[in-house]
């Protein structure tokens, strides 16, 4: 009776997938990560915050990426894209992806959860055209934070809605590299262009002629970040690219992507998102009025992002069961499906990352953007893990769930 239940919680906590499924550490280490930057821009180290983010180290003609800001944004993030499409690969080759049946429910909810919040944005933010570039500011998903929330509440959550989640954040994340490489190319240089793409496919062919070394597809990675970099396209795109080159298949019994992801995992959740998160969420509210802080773009983001990601989704997964098109994650009712829609609201990572991009240049829009984020995704936070404490509790699971993660290698 209890073999349906076992096998969502073994995929749920999978290698690598543990790390954000099984441990709420990396969003426990993300909020501490905002909350410090927070304290930091906005005490006597505030001066000392900017100067070392946004110090120049060198004059730009010299080389773009002149600041610790930039480095950490077009440089050190390309890891996490990188693992990103490690992940996105591996489920659409052997995971939650990989069949009509499996990826019909996440990829509407995912849709959805991303349609709605930039109409949501579109709507409060539409007096002022300047604000419209940043539509797709709500429509992502933190993967750690979100899964760090319903790492804290253990196995009162069904493993079913656990894998749900980190699914629906994975297409969403696939959605936000797409909106990133279409809406937020300022120019393209065709030279640049036609030298990442000849490098792109050496990589294809190093995959297609077996090479079984980690180590050149990382070289010619870099050079494939470096040539993106200047070719126009978001240098993280490069990231996502190479990782899709990595060989899948199984060489001695082990998968190079596998081992890829397994390894590098840990580093992007634990090392470069809380970087990334402690240069990027500092922002200075002392002296700011309510007025500002409810300003149409903040409220539009936070509104977007909580409101918005909810509404979509759980709109979406209501009426795909009801109309037959899926079938409802197992084991888990209308109140904790909810409770997980609202979770979707946390948009820290890549929101914060998109709004760079947006309004690159201005920064009143990239500190409003900012607190818009903050404001959304620990709303989503605190409401969805309110919720899902107070209508969900499953002591069958706690058993097989301790039963599954003690097979894993």
């Amino acid at each position: 009776m209890l073999e349906p239940i076992r096998k969502p919680i073994r995929r749920a906590i999978a290698p690598v997938r543990a790390l954000f499924v099984s441990d709420a550490s990396a969003g426990i280490l993300l909020i501490l990560v905002a909350a410090a930057a927070m304290v930091v821009a906005n005490s006597p180290l505030s001066e000392a915050y900017e100067t070392l983010f946004n110090g120049y180290l060198w004059p730009k003609e010299t080389f773009y990426l002149n600041t610790v800001h930039l480095w950490v944004n077009d440089g050190l993030m390309v890891l996490f894209f990188f693992v990103v499409g490690l992940e996105v690969k591996r489920e659409l080759i052997a995971g939650e992806l990989s069949s009509a049946d499996k990826r019909t429910l996440p990829i509407m909810a995912a849709m959805a959860g991303m349609a709605v919040p930039a109409l949501i944005y579109v709507s409060i933010a539409s007096s002022n055209p300047d604000l419209i570039r940043g539509w797709a500011i709500p429509a992502a998903t933190d993967i750690a934070f979100a899964m760090g929330v319903l790492g804290l509440l253990g196995t009162r959550v069904p493993a079913s809605l656990r894998l749900f989640l980190l699914t629906v954040a994975i297409v969403d994340d696939i959605g936000a590299v797409l909106v990133i490489a279409l809406f937020y190319t300022a120019h393209l240089d065709v030279m640049w262009l036609a030298i990442a793409t000849a490098i792109f496919a050496v990589l294809v062919g190093m995959n297609r002629f077996g090479v079984k070394q980690f180590w050149p597809f990382v070289l010619v990675a870099i050079a494939l970040w470096f040539a993106v970099l200047f070719s126009g396209v978001h240098a993280t795109i490069a990231g996502v690219l190479a990782a899709l080159t990595i060989p899948m298949r199984k060489h001695d019994g082990h998968s190079m992507l596998e081992k890829a992801e397994h390894s590098l995992a840990p580093w992007s959740a634990y090392l470069v998102v809380p970087i990334f998160g402690f240069a990027n969420a500092g922002v200075h509210v002392l002296d700011m009025s309510l007025a500002e802080i409810f300003a149409p773009l903040p409220l539009a983001i936070a509104a977007g992002l909580f409101l918005g990601k909810q509404l979509g989704i759980f709109t979406i997964i209501v009426a795909a069961v009801k109309l037959g098109i899926a079938r409802k994650p197992d084991n888990a009712n209308w109140m904790e499906i909810w409770g997980v829609s609202i979770l979707t609201g946390i948009g820290f990572t890549m929101s914060l990352f998109i709004s760079e991009l947006a309004f690159a240049g201005n920064r009143l829009f990239t500190e409003e953007a900012k607190i818009g984020i903050l404001l959304g995704s620990i709303l989503s936070a605190i409401v969805g893990y309110v919720a899902l404490r107070i209508t969900t509790r499953h002591p069958e699971e706690k058993a097989i769930y301790e039963e599954a993660r003690e097979a894993q290698p």
